[in-house]
């Protein structure tokens, strides 16, 4: 592709990215001083727009935002090339991040402020992104017929004594190929894989649905046992008309006397060809204060990733837990071998 071909893509995904910033009809465009970023994110909460709209308040520097699926993105990214608009890429779970790390978009930010709140787990070595918020994969169960004897680890959840109890989502699902990857990293791949074989053998059912739909399963009883992220646990609380299912439900937070739970991470990391490379490091230092920590805590349930700040009251009723403190990088190392794990165990 020529540079003047690559050109007018870049100003067609500038076009693109000002109508998705949502000015308000009538007000025109910021002040050329004001200054901008272009955040490309797969996050698709509603919660998030106050985050965008306080930053502005605060710093005049106004959010263009484009929204799609995570690998979309970083396609885009790639195909932009030197001429991408985009300043930070937003997505969730560490496979992701380090999908796009391996793609070679981010660039390396040495931050004293990120540095300083956040827990080395949750940034990158090298800078390349950093976690903002995090989800515990916890063990679920069905509490009209008991807690389940013997499961304080996912190790456990291969035992035979839960054979026919367990359902789970697919293992082309993100959040259950860096699980499994954190296994990898702690146990090597043939523990791994042998501990695939196990669960899959105590399947209740084909593998199906998401999160949600295999906490109804476990509420109305279908099977006993499943493997879900916090926070969508969480929003059954909050909802009168779903609380039933949140009442009938039980939480074990696995591994607490060893690796401690597996915790996923949304986060962020500046793109290599940023054309507002100084106002996208002020935004991602910005998502680490404790205003905008709480937005995500509140508005979506989920762990702040900032030392010392608690999640919402919701959150807390599901227990204090010790979470594994494995690098979100070492667990995308581990991506491409649980796939093929999963395919050689007959997790579908």
């Amino acid at each position: 592709m020529t540079k003047s071909l690559l050109g007018l893509f870049a100003a067609a995904s500038l076009a693109v990215l000002a109508a998705c910033s949502e000015t308000p009809e009538g007000e025109g465009a910021p002040p050329a001083d004001a200054g901008e970023i272009n955040l490309y994110s797969s996050r698709h909460y509603d919660t998030d727009l106050a985050l965008y709209d306080d930053f502005t308040k605060a710093t005049g520097i106004k959010v263009n935002r484009i929204e799609a699926d995570a690998d979309a993105l970083i396609e885009r990214i790639q195909s932009e090339g030197e001429f991408s608009p985009a300043d930070l890429l937003m997505t969730v779970d560490a496979g992701r991040l380090w999908r796009a790390e391996e793609a070679g978009i981010f660039a390396s930010v040495d931050s004293p402020v990120l540095k300083e709140r956040l827990p080395a787990h949750l940034r990158h070595p090298d800078g390349l992104w950093f976690g903002l918020s995090t989800r515990a994969r916890i063990i679920i169960y069905n509490k009209a017929k008991g807690v389940p004897e013997g499961l304080t680890s996912y190790a456990d959840l291969a035992k035979p004594a839960f054979k026919g109890q367990i359902c789970v989502r697919s293992s082309s699902n993100i959040y259950n190929i860096s699980l499994l990857s954190s296994v990898i990293a702690h146990k090597g791949a043939a523990e791994a894989e042998k501990w695939a074989k196990g669960v899959v053998a105590n399947f209740a059912r084909a593998p199906e649905g998401n999160d949600t739909s295999n906490i109804d399963a476990v509420a109305s009883g279908e099977c006993r046992i499943s493997v879900v992220n916090t926070y969508y646990l969480a929003r059954y609380a909050g909802d009168p008309e779903k609380k039933a299912v949140f009442d009938a439900i039980g939480v074990i937070f696995p591994d607490q006397d060893g690796t401690g739970t597996h915790v996923n991470i949304s986060g962020a990391g500046l793109v290599k060809t940023a054309p507002n490379r100084a106002n996208a490091i002020k935004f991602l230092e910005y998502l680490t204060e404790e205003k905008a920590q709480r937005y995500f805590a509140d508005g979506n349930n989920e762990y702040p990733a900032v030392i010392g700040l608690k999640a919402n009251s919701v959150v807390e009723k599901l227990g204090t837990f010790k979470p594994d403190t494995l690098n979100a990088a070492e667990i995308g190392k581990g991506q491409a071998e649980a796939v093929k794990i999963f395919d050689r165990a007959g997790w579908k």
